[in-house]
């Protein structure tokens, strides 16, 4: 059996391949697990920059395995609550990676796999690509993904995506802000590599990190808690070996030492 995700690593960039292509990259239990597991190990890799999230074949992913769901029917509640928290954490660990996790979409991203684009930091899709979230056209809910895309977009937007069923084209989700760019298929190679080439060789992947942190925590926060946890972040990024040798470096008009 071929394995449902594949790991390809060219030197500080991981290239995770959902490998499904036959169910469109559905997401089953295997590929979750396999994937959550890869997504744990990489948090600690020193020398992995850089993550980038793509699909086998025509599709990026087609969601939730409907095979797999209907099979949860007869499941009792705690088991599909489990299975339910299982998802929720994969959602989790791609928002909150230490790494910058980037959404390569070759082809078609609906509705939980729309959402594995939108929790990744970067969204560049191939122009031919529909993304969306469907689920309300098959009596399901997106409930999962609810919670980030009304992080990312408010909830106007979130109400015509999420109500609607509707399924938008690459340069629309781009529009909304849904991904961060589309760009034609052939292009789509090259845009995803000078990208992942610019985040592994220009930035602090210490400095990175923490800036995820901050975006995250202070998404949706109040005022003052908010100002409170990016004094906090501040105070702390000075005393790393990173901004240190940063500093350093500028002050000396040479490279900081992660920058090649």
């Amino acid at each position: 059996m071929a394995d449902v995700l594949t790991v390809n690593r060219k030197g500080a960039v991981v290239t995770l391949t959902l490998n499904r292509p036959d169910k469109r990259n559905a997401l089953n239990d295997a590929l979750v697990t396999e994937l959550k597991a890869v997504l744990r190990t990489l948090a600690s890799d020193e020398g992995a920059r850089v993550l980038i999230l793509t699909g086998a074949g025509r599709a990026f992913s087609a969601g939730a395995d409907l095979a797999a769901l209907q099979q949860l029917q007869s499941a009792s509640p705690r088991e599909n609550l489990a299975d339910s928290d299982h998802l929720a954490e994969l959602f989790r660990l791609l928002y909150l990676h230490p790494k910058p996790v980037i959404a390569k979409v070759n082809g078609h991203a609906i509705a939980g796999g729309c959402g594995l684009a939108a929790v990744c930091d970067y969204a560049i899709a191939a122009e031919q690509a529909k993304v969306g979230f469907t689920e309300v056209q098959i009596g399901f809910v997106p409930a999962i993904v609810a919670v980030f895309i009304l992080r990312k977009m408010g909830e106007t937007r979130a109400r015509e995506l999420l109500l609607g069923g509707k399924l938008y084209t690459a340069a629309e989700g781009a529009e909304m802000n849904l991904l961060t760019r589309a760009v034609p298929a052939e292009e789509l190679d090259a845009a995803v590599h000078t990208l992942a080439t610019h985040l592994a060789t220009q930035t602090s992947g210490s400095a990175v990190a923490l800036t995820k942190r901050i975006i995250a925590q202070v998404s949706g926060a109040g005022l003052e808690e908010g100002l409170r946890t990016a004094a906090q972040a501040n105070a702390f990024a000075r005393g790393t070996d990173d901004c240190q040798a940063g500093i350093q470096a500028f002050l000396n008009k040479e490279a900081p030492p992660w920058r090649s």
